[in-house]
């Protein structure tokens, strides 16, 4: 590893093999605390190039515990994190709000790095225990709509380097690739990204992929559509920047949709969403997020049409019946 850092303060750039093969060597605990601190902190002092990216990106996913849920016409709603903004568990409940409606969702997430709580914080305050065996994730997905695939039961090298990324409590190039390596490849994805360039590099490895996928960047730096400002909406015909008052959503104050001090505030704000009892901008945003997500399963249908039925599955406690029904399979 010092070879590869004295490199890196040099400037230059990982080819996509050097890329990789340095992922395997972390996930087998070759280096120590210091050099995965100092490797991780590159990556915040500059850009990760697509070589990079997809490097590191091919490792994880070569290393994966993987899962067949092939049969099954899933989503994962996933952003990267990282944002700083603190916002409530906006794509876990998009998700559950997405499972309300029938279809079929592969939640893809961890514990959170530098906001208070990331996806796996909030299921398990909700007593959900993380899994990486197929046929319970096959059942929860059958009778439930969604699954929970919680990203260190599945990556090793992500177990690996979580207490270094706790530790720096910044978001690290761990943050992007996460969106990119669900273990279980769905047919479809919404991937939120805190950066326009990130977002412009998952479109560029997303392009030649089977994947349905829509990437999403709000102008001010969420990883999310947060209704504060206008956001970019990228898919395989392209980038389209939407203001949210075209869609019929006055712009919100950041402070709307804050998440809170502690996992236990964010579980809060979470049950009272699922529960009917969101204040206005905070439903919109969930609903919004979720609508856009049927758009990407169906093209056909339109985002009225899409946020109709979203709308129905959290009012009328589809939604809150699914994240029931999961902790209890």
């Amino acid at each position: 590893m010092k070879e590869v850092l004295e490199k890196l303060y040099q400037g230059e750039r990982l080819a996509e093999l050097e890329a990789k093969q340095l992922l395997i060597n972390i996930a087998q605990e070759k280096y120590n605390e210091a050099h995965l601190s100092s490797f991780m902190t590159v990556f915040r002092m500059r850009p990760i190039t697509v070589q990079e990216l997809l490097g590191f990106r091919n490792a994880l996913k070569e290393l994966a515990i993987k899962i067949d849920l092939s049969d099954y016409n899933t989503i994962d709603i996933v952003g990267t994190g990282g944002d700083g903004k603190n916002t409530f568990n906006i794509s876990t409940l998009a998700s559950f709000v997405v499972a309300g409606t029938g279809q079929k969702v592969a939640k893809h997430g961890n514990y959170s790095v530098s906001s208070k709580s990331g996806s796996s914080n909030m299921l398990e305050v909700f007593g959900y225990k993380f899994t990486n065996d197929e046929n319970i994730l096959k059942k929860q997905l059958e009778t439930t709509n969604i699954c929970f695939l919680h990203a260190p039961q599945f990556h090793p090298a992500m177990k690996v380097v979580a207490p270094t990324r706790k530790a720096l409590a910044v978001k690290t190039f761990f943050n992007i690739l996460g969106p990119l390596v669900n273990p279980s490849s769905p047919k479809n994805a919404m991937l939120g990204t805190f950066n326009r360039e990130i977002a412009r590099l998952y479109n560029y490895i997303l392009q030649n992929e089977t994947t349905n996928f829509g990437i999403v960047h709000a102008i001010d730096g969420y990883d999310e559509i947060s209704l504060t400002s206008n956001f970019s909406f990228f898919t395989k015909k392209g980038e389209d920047l939407i203001d949210p008052e075209d869609l019929g959503y006055k712009k919100i104050k950041q402070t709307e949709i804050y998440g809170g001090n502690s996992v236990s505030e964010a579980a809060t704000i979470f049950s009272n969403i699922l529960e009917g009892k969101g204040t206005d901008s905070q439903n919109n945003v969930v609903l919004v997020n979720a609508a856009f997500a049927l758009t990407i399963v169906d093209k056909t249908k339109s985002f009225e049409q899409a946020l109709q039925e979203v709308t129905d599955s959290l009012f009328q406690g589809k939604a809150k019946r699914c994240l029931d029904r999961l902790i209890t399979n």
